[in-house]
């Protein structure tokens, strides 16, 4: 399975679309909030969504959301990155809730070589997020500094595999 792209693999155009997808429970939501020190009735007490919010239940927090795709973006956009430069923008177009299932699509913008450094380019992606229904429930934009493959890979010891340096040897 690839794990990111270099720098050349990247097609301005291209859309990559992240899979699986992810159910998020209320112990993500509730979770995430309590890391986040996000306490907010709306993510975190039932009765008061209920009562008095227009959704009459839980909203799941916008940027586990985000954190959620960006995440699920990772084999297929930034796993090669050296940096992660920039999110441009960030929408929460529409509510999601405690039992949505979340699925993610991203695709590359433009693309640049590093004006400084020869071995490496910057890739300009916008990825979104949608339920289970199809409903858009979040759009971001980034820009990642990836490697180019040539150089990444030449800087690597003689006989380890760019796929998976970090793999440990079969010893007998």
């Amino acid at each position: 399975m690839q794990f990111g792209r270099y720098y050349e693999e990247f097609e301005v155009g291209a859309v990559y679309r992240h899979w699986p997808g992810k159910t998020v429970t209320e112990y993500d939501d509730h979770l995430f909030c309590l890391l986040t020190m996000n306490h907010h009735p709306l993510h975190m007490d039932a009765h008061y969504a209920e009562t008095s919010t227009g959704f009459k239940r839980n909203v799941v927090v916008g940027n586990y959301i985000y954190s959620l795709l960006l995440g699920m973006s990772v084999p297929d956009v930034s796993g090669k990155a050296i940096a992660n430069l920039e999110v441009e923008s960030l929408r929460h177009v529409a509510p999601t809730f405690h039992g949505d299932t979340i699925y993610g699509e991203t695709t590359v913008l433009d693309k640049r070589e590093s004006n400084s450094k020869p071995d490496r380019g910057v890739v300009s992606v916008e990825t979104r997020g949608y339920k289970q229904d199809g409903t858009m429930v979040c759009v971001f934009r980034r820009r990642v500094m990836v490697p180019k493959k040539e150089y990444a890979e030449s800087a690597l010891p003689a006989g380890v595999d760019p796929e998976r340096p970090s793999f440990p040897e079969k010893r007998p």
